[in-house]
């Protein structure tokens, strides 16, 4: 529980061991009792006691800390409740805490991010932008803008005082800089994309190529139904997993043919969209056999997309080679396995990471942007930017320069929630779950 009336509601239903008045009870602390109703004891619990402003929330705070089990949960929530408690709205702990100034907006993002983190190094991100690595840069660059407004209104409003002139130069100077400091950031969200979203990797080839076989061998479980049937996957099926920390969202598709029959068909249809629209195309082949019009089919959905072709079942006596220049015109990177024994999965890996450049990703020196809101409000502040320079060019007057260099102040104040509008603050928490 948070707010003014938390520990009121407690003292209703905690019995503590050892009694205290609130106020002798100290912050960060911890005591054992029993939740009581009626008389009747429900459970066995500690409550943990923080102690405004030194809080999540900055508020008064309570955590009940029960044996857990829906009956016993659900019992102590209605004694709250029936005391005085009201249920919380997906994301108001956190929202409390941005409300109350103790984290921005920014920051109360990240706390998403840090809960559905799909690999390491998305957690990390989202716990960088929680300390406010991200909001510090945003600040910085504000006060850039903010000390030359600051002397360009001097000058402007105190003509008497002996101030020097802003010139033209100063303020171009000053924008120049911060259109590469935004730029970087923008830039980022390539690798912040890669982080949060992932690889999406559609796996395409004939019926029986080995794709089921590939999938099962990189997840390390039977995940695919495998026979020595045709057409076994007639829908998608999709997995994660992470390479060199990065999520890759990996879809198995129908296998590409003359379809059979209706089902069948829509498969393949489906196959084929999810090739088209995926960051990563591999390929695979039967590599005992020569290529037919469907592999060739194939090849042209894997052209002009960063693809891995595969020539699979090297445990057998093959035909096709990784020098066909028919493999050579679709992609550079060409590679012999076995799905069935998992006979150079590692090498995939390797192909996967040398395409994306997952190894030059470093969290440790950088800063990335990997939420599309603040990708797109800095892309924003940069046309702003490049705005206000043309009033510069064009030797405008400086009142008429600072009102474009307010929008650009405007931008960066959207990202961590200064001038934010109510209706972003509520989507934005909409999207969190309760109890966060």
């Amino acid at each position: 529980m948070s707010g003014k009336d938390s520990f009121t509601i407690l003292d209703k239903i905690f019995k503590p061991k050892v009694k205290q008045k609130i106020e002798k009870i100290k912050g960060y602390s911890i005591k054992y009792g029993n939740i009581i109703d009626n008389g009747d004891i429900v459970d066995e619990v500690l409550v943990s006691y923080f102690k405004a402003p030194k809080s999540y929330t900055t508020e008064n705070m309570c955590e009940i800390n029960s044996h857990g089990g829906n009956v016993i949960v659900k019992r102590i929530l209605e004694l709250c409740l029936k005391n005085g408690a009201e249920l919380a709205e997906p994301g108001e702990f956190t929202k409390r805490a941005f409300l109350n100034g103790r984290i921005d907006l920014l920051q109360a993002e990240s706390v998403i991010d840090v809960i559905h983190a799909k690999s390491e190094r998305e957690a990390k991100t989202g716990m960088k932008q929680l300390k406010g690595v991200l909001s510090k840069q945003i600040a910085e660059i504000k006060q850039n803008i903010l000390d030359v407004m600051v002397n360009i209104e001097v000058a402007i409003d105190y003509p008497e005082y002996d101030v020097d002139d802003v010139t033209n130069q100063q303020i171009l100077d000053m924008l120049i800089q911060v259109e590469e400091k935004l730029k970087r950031l923008e830039k980022s969200f390539d690798n912040g994309k890669l982080i949060k979203e992932g690889i999406k990797t559609a796996i395409i080839g004939k019926p029986n190529a080995g794709k089921s076989s590939l999938l099962n061998a990189i997840l390390k479980e039977d995940r695919a139904i495998v026979t020595e049937y045709e057409g076994t996957t007639r829908d998608t099926i999709e997995e994660f997993v992470n390479i060199n920390g990065i999520p890759i969202k990996l879809v198995d598709t129908a296998g590409i043919r003359q379809a059979k029959d209706e089902v069948e068909k829509i498969g393949i249809a489906k196959a084929k969209e999810i090739a088209k629209d995926a960051d990563l195309v591999i390929s695979i082949f039967d590599s005992t056999k020569e290529l037919t019009s469907e592999d060739i089919e194939i090849l042209k959905l894997s052209k002009n997309k960063k693809s891995i072709i595969i020539l699979n079942k090297i445990d057998l006596e093959t035909i096709l080679k990784e020098n066909d220049i028919r493999f050579q015109e679709v992609s550079n990177h060409i590679i012999k396995i076995s799905a069935l024994n998992a006979i150079g999965i590692e090498k995939l890996y390797e192909e996967i990471s040398d395409l994306f450049q997952l190894n030059e990703i470093n969290l440790d020196n950088e800063i990335v942007i990997t939420n599309i809101r603040h990708k797109n409000l800095i892309t924003k502040a940069i046309e702003n930017v490049k705005k206000t320079k043309e009033t510069v060019e064009q030797k405008m007057p400086l009142d008429i320069i600072t009102i474009f260099m307010k929008d650009i102040l405007e931008d960066l104040g959207n990202i961590t929630g200064e001038v934010v509008s109510e209706d972003i603050i509520n989507e934005i928490f909409a999207k969190f779950c309760l109890g966060k």
